[in-house]
């Protein structure tokens, strides 16, 4: 019979008890508790808010004089990162003396062990949890997320906790195997040491929140001789706005739209001459390398732009150990027009003209002054003529979903200013994508400039070429369809009734997708509501309602659409975690395995929520209303809420866990991780949607009155 580490440790510490009964050191069944550390850290926060009596110390050597026999001790890193733990020998030997239980962290020295001078920076690592000792609501290979880790390496047998590159959502999906573990979290004898600072959660904002509150609850447990120890109240920065079952109505609403586009202030996101060139140019990709995307915070110092520079993209998923987060220097079209699309949509709700101000310099900047239609794409005689480049970085790469969201974005934003004069650029992009797409209305997923200048746009117009990827080719169908009702120009029509044929046929086994099956349904929605528009018929109705209700099926009560992964024996093109060592190696899902209680509102939900809003008045059909309706409030309750830190206060993230009802993932994703914002694809997509709920309308009808034709008669030269 093999005796269990956990049945080893409860025989030694009867015996020890026992033994402290017959010195006559008695020890007491709940021991007081002692804490080294500034009155701002959060542990000592959290145990003041929940009246639990400790008394604290500004120095170790003041708190041993007085600590008595068998109480409990919390030794804390005040200088973390920077300084370690100042704990004598002699301190460690007096605490061992005193049979007081202690918890002591990044510590300078521990007795009869070598630690490096250098500590260990984190990056893709997470905690795993490698014993019993936190319980049954938190299991050995259950994840916790620590930002922000400088962990001192050091050599232990067995841990609490380890840290470990892992892939998985909340537990190790591959165990510790094939990864380097390093001791997090150890105990020996009445010492506990963690080779990091654990006490500092709510500002490093470590998750899951529900998680450390069992870790903390634990510790706290053993230090005080209390297996019962409970907090009431733990705190936790950011959260969501308002809880699961809170009503949602016209006043949430309209807060939640104002608050998204404030955030772009208090974010400090428009782009200023003084520091255009200096920063942005600090934080470009260089080789390939995606980290070269990211940078420090906007300053405080630092200028806000009026937006005729542009717009940065917001924040990468890396969270500091002070809880602010990097942020994306990347300078892209797309997210020039979405955000000019959630601006004048603030607009239209909250009456501030500052936004519309800022709406119509941001469309200035992306088709004049930004150099996305310079060069060869402003030159009548180029193949590429009239397409929008991908970024400043990238000015000879066309995304075909790019183009698509920028267009629709610049629509939006001209039909609720009541100001047409983009048109004719409107037209030249959709017209552009147009005649580089296949005979059956494929474009692929990027066209280059040099291939196109090098073959010429007709050799795109003749190929045989199809590509059933919704992410990259289903909105661009919604523009043509769009323009189609404005102008009647049947190639339009031709080419997005023959592609969404196509991709239908193919659907589901056949499908490429990105991160997963249910973000291709999201964006297979909107062309399928718009043809229905345009071509009302039996058929075009049920491959709406095949797509929407297999997506819907995902809805859980509270309005969020669960993610799924879809087949990857089918899908080439599908990037999935197989193993700890692909974790954070491209881009990927936040999900480890369907029925992950995971929303995406990078690729899904932000996507349904605007699509179903255009199907249920296209249809009016109930069920999609419904949908919209539940998605809508949802979105408003999830909103981020943050005293701590305001630039991230009125976005969204990526990931939410709707059980959880907290914001947590699987952070696999290289460059877009489960706590990046967007102001395009997100901040844009949710909040203009969110006015159209209010104001009980369509994309569609909001932009019926655009007249398009004179721009279409001085355009249709390129068709030629």
């Amino acid at each position: 019979m093999t005796i269990t580490d956990r049945t080893i440790f409860r025989l030694r510490r009867a015996i020890l008890l026992s033994f402290f009964a017959l010195a006559g050191n008695s020890v007491p069944a709940k021991a007081p508790l002692y804490f080294v550390g500034s009155g701002t850290n959060d542990l000592y926060r959290t145990l003041a808010m929940n009246r639990i009596e400790v008394k604290r110390f500004g120095n170790l050597s003041e708190a041993i004089r007085e600590i008595p026999a068998g109480a409990g001790l919390i030794v804390t890193a005040n200088g973390y990162p920077d300084l370690r733990t100042t704990v004598a020998p002699e301190d460690y030997a007096r605490i061992g003396r005193k049979h007081v239980r202690c918890y002591i962290e990044y510590p300078a020295c521990i007795p009869g062990r070598e630690l490096p001078a250098e500590p260990y920076e984190g990056r893709l690592e997470r905690g795993v949890v490698s014993s019993d000792f936190f319980g049954g609501k938190l299991p050995p290979m259950s994840i916790l997320g620590i930002n922000g880790c400088s962990l001192i390496p050091m050599k232990a047998e067995s841990a609490l906790i380890s840290y470990a590159k892992v892939a998985g959502f909340d537990k190790a999906q591959f165990g510790l195997t094939a990864t380097e573990v390093r001791p997090l979290l150890i105990l020996e004898g009445n010492r506990m040491v963690a080779a990091t600072a654990l006490t500092c959660f709510e500002q490093a904002r470590f998750g899951p929140s529900d998680s450390w509150k069992q870790v903390w609850q634990s510790i706290l447990g053993w230090i005080t001789r209390d297996p019962s120890f409970v907090f009431e109240k733990f705190p936790v920065d950011p959260v969501p706005t308002y809880a699961a079952t809170v009503p949602v109505g016209s006043e949430e609403r309209r807060k939640a739209v104002e608050r998204g586009a404030e955030w772009l202030w208090k974010a400090r996101l428009f782009i200023h001459p003084s520091w255009e060139t200096t920063e942005i140019g600090k934080y470009q990709p260089k080789n390939g390398d995606p980290n070269l995307f990211f940078g420090p915070p906007i300053r405080p110092d630092m200028l806000q732009g009026d937006g005729s520079r542009g717009v940065m993209e917001g924040h990468g998923s890396t969270v500091l150990h002070d809880g602010s987060q990097l942020y994306r220097y990347f300078i892209r079209a797309d997210v020039q027009g979405e955000t000019a699309f959630l601006l004048a949509s603030a607009a239209e709700l909250t009456g501030d003209e500052k936004y519309d101000r800022t709406a119509e310099r941001l469309l200035d900047y992306l088709f004049y002054s930004s150099g996305f239609r310079g060069g060869a794409r402003n030159h009548k005689d180029s193949s590429s003529y009239g397409l929008i480049s991908w970024a400043n970085t990238h000015p000879g790469t066309f995304f075909n979903d790019d183009n698509a969201r920028c267009i629709l974005g610049a629509i939006g934003a001209s039909a609720l200013m009541d100001n047409q004069r983009w048109n004719r650029l409107i037209v030249e992009n959709i017209l552009g994508n147009l005649r580089t797409c296949s005979r059956q209305g494929f474009q692929g997923n990027a066209l280059d400039q040099k291939d196109i200048e090098r073959n010429g746009w007709k050799y795109y117009r003749d190929r045989d070429y199809t590509n059933p990827h919704p992410h990259f080719e289903s909105w661009m169908w919604a523009c043509y369809l769009w323009l189609y009702d404005k102008t009647g120009y049947k190639p339009l029509l031709d080419k997005a009734r023959e592609g969404i044929r196509i991709t239908m046929e193919a659907y589901p086994d056949k499908w490429l997708s990105q991160n997963g099956i249910q973000q291709e349904r999201a964006r297979m929605i909107l062309p399928l509501a718009w043809l229905v528009r345009v071509e009302d018929t039996p058929e075009h109705r049920a491959w709406l309602d095949k797509v929407a209700s297999k997506l819907l099926e995902s809805q859980v009560e509270c309005g969020a659409i669960r993610e799924e992964l879809g087949n990857s024996t089918s899908d080439k093109n599908k990037i999935l975690v197989t193993s700890n060592e692909a974790y954070g190696k491209n881009e990927a899902p936040l999900i480890a395995v369907n029925g992950d209680p995971v929303s995406d509102m990078l690729y899904t939900c932000n996507f349904s929520f605007f699509a179903l809003n255009e199907a249920a008045h296209a249809t009016g059909n109930s069920k999609y209303g419904e949908a919209v309706r539940k998605l809508a409030d949802f979105l408003v309750r999830i909103q981020v809420e943050s005293r701590a830190h305001p630039d991230i206060d009125g976005a969204w993230f990526r990931a939410f866990d709707y059980n959880r009802w907290d914001y947590w993932a699987s952070n696999a994703d290289n460059g877009w991780g489960a706590w990046c914002t967007l102001t395009g694809w997100i901040q844009s997509w949710i909040v203009s949607t969110e006015t159209l709920v209010e104001k009980g309308q369509s994309y569609w009808e909001m932009t019926r009155n655009m007249n398009m034709k004179q721009a279409m008669k001085e355009s249709l030269w390129m068709m030629e």
